[in-house]
């Protein structure tokens, strides 16, 4: 089962089609066919077993054989808000590996110290990689990357979540112990400048503890991926957390 290729479609009954960039990805490039079976997400953390009906020009017909919960979607809602970076591959790189790390909403923000700008072609491209990581790493839920003009606006954003860590380069200590993390948790780390002292004392004011990552400066796509690792470690997501089991 774990072989089958995946697909997202809008959504699925006993029967389902498939258009679209994964229409000509299935046919193009995977060059699938009529009698061949595939696994089909609605985002809705179902996965369903399809096997291809028809396959006409601009789409595909399947039936659906049966339909089974998806095992690999985390116990722990854990939120990423990153600090927008002017190197595109950099932020991909974030989103990608957010993705497989188990990360269930993303938000990349502008804040005092960024240079780099956000448009509506940036953002479909952060949510492709979103999907394209989550049908790697077989995940059936892909996250959704949103865009905070503000840090304001993105630390507004996450005031459901239980625990609040603002990874800052100059806090000399973390005011949270991050391997006793328990319930749903938001990130925050900053953008190539970091942030400034009025930014975390915004965060503080928010319900936000400053966090730091060691003695040695991160650089803002490192801070984002070793933030999100141990938090997941912490929470149990990345394997049994023996700190947790008195092993």
């Amino acid at each position: 089962m774990s072989g089958l290729k995946r697909f997202f479609t809008q959504s699925v009954g006993e029967t389902a089609t498939l258009d679209g960039e994964e229409f000509e990805h299935a046919k193009n490039v995977l060059r699938i066919g009529v009698g061949d079976e595939v696994i089909l997400l609605d985002n809705s953390g179902k996965e369903y077993t399809s096997i291809v009906a028809k396959v006409e020009k601009k789409s595909m017909l399947l039936n659906v054989l049966g339909v089974a919960d998806g095992e690999k979607e985390p116990k722990t809602q854990v939120a990423l808000a990153f600090g927008y970076l002017k190197n595109a591959d950099k932020n991909e790189f974030i989103v990608q590996k957010a993705v497989e790390l188990g990360v269930s909403e993303i938000i990349a923000f502008s804040s005092e110290y960024s240079s780099a700008y956000m448009n509506e072609n940036k953002l479909e491209r952060l949510n492709k990689v979103a999907k394209e990581s989550t049908k790697q790493c077989m995940r059936s839920v892909a996250p959704t990357v949103k865009y905070a003009k503000t840090l304001a606006e993105a630390l507004d954003g996450l005031s459901k979540y239980e625990n609040k860590l603002f990874a800052c380069e100059f806090a000399l200590s973390s005011k949270a112990d991050i391997s006793a993390l328990n319930g749903s948790t938001a990130l925050v780390v900053g953008s190539e400048g970091g942030f400034s002292k009025s930014e975390e004392d915004l965060a503080n004011e928010k319900g936000f503890s400053s966090v730091t990552l060691g003695k040695r400066i991160l650089r803002a796509e490192t801070a984002a991926v070793a933030l999100t690792s141990v938090t997941m470690f912490a929470l149990g997501e990345l394997g049994e957390n023996f700190s947790k089991t008195g092993k």
